[in-house]
């Protein structure tokens, strides 16, 4: 007997087109909508157009839109797995969003193009199929939201974007793939440790993210606080370092009770409070900034704007980030 799908189509070059003078542009009829009768020999589909939209106007609350779609479908649909089509260029963050707001024991699949539909080489629909027969499988149960594409099974927690235009783009750095979509099998060669969960409802409180460089001045910090910023996260250097420059402001965000995250800009390793000097991590740590194991900044910023939102009861941010 087939599975039942919920597929839900959010826009990005998965269903764009090439025009004559050489741009992508979004298609007025997503022809994705066309697929219907591949999809149906693997699974019965629900299809449902969400967005029409390229993924840099993806914001958080339509990644909140799109969790309430998905949680009201099911309401009234019983569905084996989700899939949803999404631009490559903040899939990453899409993913993790519905990664932390969802404790679904189904699989949802993301999945993308980075060639659209009527170029040379067109991924997508490959990729659509592919998303479909993992959204179908027991296997893919329980391992939390996953990234589908060229032939390979990524976490939404570790998977990022590594190319502008190679079609394996999404890399699992340090971490690796889950496992891999051959033509007879989902196989997964390990699964993710533990999930997390927060009820979200709404995204009021609003969070910044700085990439930390090499001479950098106070002054943009200072921002976070003149614009009443909740949140900020900093993508630090090496081990988690900043500029001395800097440190005042970092300080001065902490006296106002705003929390600040750190994690490194590099995409192996994790940052820790190792280094002892002025403006080192051991000296960040101990003025109070709150250190994110294995995150990216985009990430990092995601949950500390989730966990400042959530419903229920304010969060511990240090061991919200553990």
């Amino acid at each position: 007997m087939k599975k039942k799908v919920l597929l839900i189509h959010t826009g990005g070059t998965i269903s764009m087109h090439m025009s004559e003078d050489g741009g992508v542009i979004p298609d007025t009829n997503n022809p994705l909508m066309q697929e219907s009768k591949k999809l149906e020999m693997i699974a019965d589909l629900i299809e449902i157009e969400a967005f029409n939209l390229p993924s840099p106007h993806i914001t958080p609350k339509k990644m909140l839109e799109l969790r309430n779609l998905i949680i009201d479908t099911l309401k009234k649909n019983t569905v084996d797995g989700v899939v949803i089509t999404h631009g490559t260029d903040t899939l990453e963050e899409t993913a993790y969003f519905l990664e932390l707001t969802t404790n679904l024991e189904m699989p949802i699949v993301l999945t993308g193009a980075m060639r659209s539909s009527n170029e040379l080489g067109a991924d997508g629909v490959y990729n659509l199929v592919e998303a479909v027969r993992v959204a179908s499988s027991d296997q893919a149960r329980n391992k939390g939201v996953l990234v589908v594409m060229n032939d390979e099974l990524h976490s939404a927690v570790n998977v990022t974007k590594t190319s502008t235009s190679s079609v394996s783009t999404f890399q699992s750095p340090q971490y690796g793939p889950l496992g891999l979509v051959t033509k007879t099998l989902i196989h997964f060669q390990q699964a993710p440790m533990k999930r997390e969960y927060v009820e979200v409802n709404s995204l009021d409180k609003k969070v910044a993210l700085f990439k930390i460089y090499a001479g950098m001045d106070a002054d943009l910090l200072h921002s976070a606080i003149d614009c009443q910023y909740d949140g900020v996260v900093l993508e630090g250097l090496g081990q988690g370092n900043v500029p001395p420059a800097i440190l005042p402001a970092i300080e001065k965000l902490i006296q106002h009770g705003i929390p600040v995250v750190l994690v490194s800009r590099c995409f192996n390793g994790i940052a820790q409070g190792v280094y002892g000097y002025e403006g080192g991590g051991k000296m960040l740590e101990d003025m109070g900034v709150i250190f994110a194991t294995g995150l990216s900044g985009q990430k990092a910023r995601l949950k500390l704007m989730i966990g400042l939102n959530q419903e229920v009861k304010p969060i511990n941010v240090k061991k919200f980030f553990i």
